[in-house]
Formats: structure tokens, C-alpha cells, sequence
């Protein structure tokens, strides 16, 4: 397969998982055109390429700063990130030099992966497959959110949370999800009512 057909198969990939998380979305132009969060993402997978070599390290760089002055999404080039990436909103959002984030996770506005010390290690968290981060949670430190786990809004999360766990307050705690949480409790198919969604 071609450099150019990857290409368009993973903005193809971008645009649906977009639409899948966004309820707004109306259609795949719009989303192309008006998601910043998906500006960001695509100009992280450039200056991440870019980063990949000694000499074009500084250019990158330059490219993620680009991309934070358009978007207020500030993705470090050495970050790695997986598929189906989305930031719904977006301003405000920090992912360091170390982050790693697995496929289909979701980050609202105002998230940081931040560090915790300034030494030249693996220094900022690691979020696997499935992770759901709320609106201004700050992840600090070389933690991990296991698979599945979700972040709840304005946590302070300094410490490792198992896979499907749920992980609130300032420093967060966490607990993990019972069988019955994994599952709708109405069917939206039969019934929609507003409030299940609050």
C-alpha cells in the first residue's frame, strides 16, 4: 500500500472516529475543516515523523508550535499516539515529550499529561487503548490509566489506575467499574430521554 493511499485511509479513519464522538458532527467536510482537535492530530503525526530524525527535530517543533498558536493544542513532537485519537474542544489541552497514548482515547478540553520532574526519563503518563479523560483532568507524571478506564472532569491523577477503573477527585482515587456499568442501562434505540446523558 502506497504512502498515499495510508494517507487518505487514515484521515478517512480521523474524520469517522470524529463523527462518532460528536454528536454536532454534520458532516465529513465540516469536521475536516472546523475540528481543531483534529487539526492538532494531524499536525502532531507530521512533526512526530519529523521528530524521528536528529536533523529535523527543531523543525518539528516549530511545526507543534504552528499547530498550538492555530488549534491552543499543545502536542510535544515526541509524544506517541495511537489510532482513533480524539480531542473533543480541545483549547487548553497539554501532552508532553513522554507521553503515550493507545488507540480510541478521548481527551476533552483543558487536559494536561504532564510530568513531574525535570530529568531526562520517561517523565509524562501513559493513557492505553479506550481511556476517556474529562474536561480539566491533570494527569501528572510517568502513571498509567489502564485500558478502558475513564478520568473524571478536573482530576488530579498521580498515581496508576488499573483498567477499567474510574479515577475522581483532587488527588484522584479510583474505583473499578462494576459488569453492570459497562452497559447502557436504557436501550437508546427503544427509548431516548435527555437525562441518561447528564
Amino acid at each position: 500500500m502506497g504512502l498515499i493511499s495510508r494517507l487518505k485511509d487514515t484521515l478517512k479513519e480521523d474524520i469517522a472516529n470524529a463523527r462518532a464522538h460528536d454528536p454536532a458532527a454534520r458532516g465529513d467536510l465540516e469536521v475536516a475543516l472546523a475540528y481543531s482537535g483534529l487539526h492538532a492530530i494531524w499536525a502532531h503525526r507530521v512533526s512526530h515523523a519529523m521528530w524521528q530524525h536528529e536533523r529535523l527535530k527543531t523543525p518539528a517543533r516549530l511545526v507543534s508550535q504552528a499547530a498550538r498558536a492555530v488549534t491552543g493544542i499543545e502536542i510535544h513532537p515526541g509524544a506517541q499516539i495511537g489510532r482513533r485519537f480524539f480531542i473533543d474542544h480541545g483549547m487548553g489541552v497539554v501532552i508532553g515529550e513522554t507521553a503515550e497514548i493507545g488507540d480510541d482515547v478521548m481527551l476533552y478540553h483543558g487536559v494536561t499529561l504532564g510530568g513531574r520532574s525535570l530529568a531526562k526519563v520517561k517523565r509524562h503518563p501513559t493513557l492505553h487503548d479506550g481511556v476517556v479523560v474529562g474536561a480539566g483532568a491533570k494527569i501528572l507524571g510517568p502513571v498509567e490509566i489502564g485500558q478502558g478506564s475513564s478520568v473524571g472532569a478536573n482530576a488530579v491523577v498521580v498515581k496508576d489506575t488499573p483498567p477499567d477503573s474510574i479515577a475522581t477527585g483532587i488527588p484522584a482515587t479510583f474505583r473499578v467499574r462494576g459488569a453492570s456499568e459497562h452497559q447502557a442501562a436504557v436501550d437508546p434505540a427503544e427509548y431516548v430521554d435527555p437525562a441518561m446523558w447528564i
